[in-house]
């Protein structure tokens, strides 16, 4: 992505210079895709540092955590104050935040800054979200605002918020990216052992999908996919090993979601799903050992396609409006002013997540930016009352089919939970009053006020302190 995003902003009128610890490889690239590009090379950061104009701006394209670290150790001697670090690699968000801090007290600008797309995206055109010291935006927006892709013109990039905030909202569009391929991939293995579709069949659909509400880059690529073949002929797609890889961004949304209270729960079902994947030698052995259903479902089957597309949009939309409610908590907890409608904008592009349905979701922020929650605006609701019953069906037939749909499921049973204006939480206060005295607020009481009840007769009225964790 380094390489790629050197070029595009040569491309676009910037003088670059590039530093790699190999020395060989800036020599290589130089004489190779860059060469006739107006990229300078440096074999030392010194070096690196005497090419660049006041004030300097270095990014780093580095693996995150203890690399980023001691690249500024050696960085930060060799600048001058108001010089500007950005750091471009899938950083957490607490280390941009502490980053931040160090560099800005030693007299320097910082900045984190999420970027999507890929080595494709880095080349032509990614979606970049840029946080940390205010002061350095005016500097570097021409440039990263110039190599962003664009939808109608306006570039997929903005000024997200101070220290952290543009990795974290970086981290929650992994977060969503997990979500999504964990959605399709639910469909692929519906439609190929549920309703025993051939892969061309399978290309089809996707690629059918792709016109309406679902036209996304997840499912563009997935048509594709599903059109590959091997050399002996046969689909690629069943050649590869399910045993799913992950890097680290989901897992940290669904941390920093039970951290903040929030019920990210699709993501979450998304890397759990990864981590069972991963588990392929016991899930062998438990395949022969214990038995369920047939895997093939009942009924038409030109039914059963159209109710899982409002399976995948439904839970789709469940998913954003998690991811939205998590940026809207993350806001609260750390002071960041964060635009929805321009973070939706963000992504409508360049990024891995880029679809129509972002569109929407921007409309619906900049029609109503204090809005609590996607799923009570006009649009997602309407959408979501319509793809309802087909999305219930699709859930009912896998699970009689016995094939795993823990997307879909937890996305319908958060919906479920959150149109109901009671739940059975009650128990579960009387439970934790009953055994651990944390008593409990009541329906005919004020909020704030609280009981215990001695349930046994020999508790006494003795309770434990009353908090939320």
């Amino acid at each position: 992505m380094g390489r790629n995003l050197a070029m595009n902003m040569a491309d676009h009128g910037a003088r670059v210079a590039v530093y790699n610890r190999t020395s060989s490889r800036v020599d290589e690239f130089l004489a190779g895709d860059a060469a006739g590009l107006d990229i300078l090379g440096a074999h030392s950061l010194r070096e690196l540092v005497s090419l660049l104009e006041p004030p300097r701006r270095v990014l780093l394209m580095i693996k995150a955590g203890a690399a980023v670290d001691a690249a500024i150790d050696s960085l930060l001697p060799l600048l001058d104050p108001g010089d500007i670090v950005i750091d471009g690699g899938n950083s957490l968000f607490t280390d941009t935040i502490r980053r931040a801090r160090r560099v800005e007290e030693a007299g320097f600008l910082y900045v984190g800054s999420g970027i999507s797309g890929g080595e494709e995206g880095a080349r032509t055109g990614p979606s970049i979200m840029p946080g940390g010291s205010a002061a350095a935006w005016p500097h570097i927006k021409p440039i990263l605002q110039s190599i962003a892709a664009s939808v109608d013109g306006v570039p997929c990039c903005d000024w997200v918020g101070p220290d952290g905030s543009g990795h974290y909202v970086k981290m929650v569009h992994n977060g969503i990216e997990y979500g999504d391929m964990q959605v399709l991939a639910e469909a692929y293995d519906i439609m190929y052992r549920g309703i025993g579709m051939s892969h061309h069949e399978m290309q089809s659909v996707f690629a059918d999908w792709n016109e309406g509400p679902l036209d996304s880059y997840l499912v563009e690529i997935t048509a594709d996919i599903m059109g590959a073949v091997d050399s002996d002929g046969d689909p690629l797609v069943e050649k590869i090993l399910d045993a799913a890889g992950q890097k680290g961004t989901g897992k940290w949304t669904v941390i920093s979601s039970m951290e903040l209270g929030q019920p990210t729960t699709l993501v979450a079902e998304a890397v759990y799903a990864r981590v069972v994947s991963a588990l392929i030698d016991q899930r062998t052995a438990a395949a022969d050992r214990l038995k369920g259903p047939g895997a093939r479902f009942d009924g038409n089957r030109e039914t059963s396609v159209s109710d899982l597309h409002n399976a995948v949009y439904a839970s789709k939309i469940v998913s954003y409006a998690q991811g939205f409610m998590l940026l809207a908590a993350a806001a609260e907890e750390h002071g960041w002013d964060l635009d929805f409608a321009s973070i939706a904008s963000m992504w409508r592009g360049g990024c891995i997540i880029r679809s129509r349905f972002l569109g929407e979701l921007m409309t619906v922020y900049e029609e109503n930016r204090d809005l609590d929650n996607i799923l009570l605006s006009d649009f997602f609701s309407s959408a979501v009352e319509e793809a309802q019953a087909g999305w219930r069906r699709t859930i009912q037939r896998a699970v009689a089919a016995g094939i795993p749909v823990p997307a879909y499921s937890s996305a319908l049973a958060f919906f479920d939970a959150y149109r109901s204006r009671r739940v059975s939480a009650n128990l579960i206060q009387a439970q934790r009053d009953y055994f651990g005295a944390h008593t409990y607020e009541r329906i005919d009481h004020g909020r704030g006020e609280f009981f215990h009840t001695n349930w046994t007769g020999s508790g006494g009225d003795v309770s434990s302190t009353t908090y939320n964790a």
